[in-house]
């Protein structure tokens, strides 16, 4: 009886390594802590070194991935990653549920910043607290931000995205004022739809007009990825 080939195994600095152009921030710490926090096991060898199987390197390579493309807290990637051998009921049930009002302690906790990041957030108008809670898209525009502070963008500098979004609001409103105008019951969820189906269409046109500006400065790549999905439907891509 031959004997089985050994199961190749990779050390934390080889797993590291080729990681690394695809994933330029990550580091050993970043992989331990991510281990600590319970998404990645890696087996250990007898004298206690960590032992990573492809399976795990390509656990990790979608952990990173969702951090840097979705700006998903890590606390949302652990409900949504399962064993390979989870079947279709297991991986409905483990959905993260839609996520309601906030408290500012969740918030933090969920968008993984610290409370001087939220001051700021607030400071300059991207983030609005009503009633002592936070709504969903709170912790929505506080991964964006915190994902984007790792490129040096600070919040003082999101002061030009605050402003155009409420042009293009003001723009929104005056579209559908005559809607709100008529004495009907429906006229205000008309207006709704209308006001959501607009948004949806300005967000596809600016996700065009950056994508075109961005070819004409030189930048290479094909397209803007994950964030700007929801451009492709024009009538679905506001939030409902």
């Amino acid at each position: 009886m031959s004997a089985q080939p050994a199961r190749a195994y990779l050390g934390i600095g080889e797993v590291l390594a080729r990681l690394q152009d695809e994933f330029p921030d990550v580091s050993l710490s970043k992989i331990r802590f991510l281990e600590s926090e319970g998404l990645i096991e890696p087996a250990r060898s007898p004298s206690g070194y960590r032992r990573f199987d492809e399976a795990d390197v390509e656990r990790l390579r979608y952990i990173l991935t969702a951090q840097r493309d979705q700006y998903l807290p890590l606390r949302v990637i652990k409900e949504r990653l399962l064993p390979p051998e989870a079947d279709a009921q297991d991986r409905e049930t483990a959905r993260p549920p839609e996520q309601g009002p906030m408290t500012r302690r969740q918030l933090l906790a969920a968008a993984e910043i610290d409370d001087g990041q939220l001051a700021e957030l607030e400071t300059f108008g991207l983030i609005r607290r009503a009633a002592r809670v936070y709504d969903p898209d709170a912790l929505e525009v506080a991964c964006a931000a915190a994902a984007l502070g790792r490129y040096g963008v600070q919040p003082r500098h999101l002061r030009t995205v605050r402003a155009a979004v409420e042009r293009e609001m003001s723009f929104i409103e005056q579209v559908v004022a005559p809607t709100l105008r008529q004495r009907n019951p429906g006229a205000r969820e008309h207006a709704g739809r209308t006001a959501r189906e607009i948004a949806a269409l300005t967000m596809r046109l600016h996700g065009a007009l950056i994508e075109a500006a961005l070819a004409e400065a030189g930048f290479p790549g094909n397209g803007l990825g994950q964030p700007g999905a929801g451009y492709g439907n024009p009538a679905g891509g506001a939030r409902a």
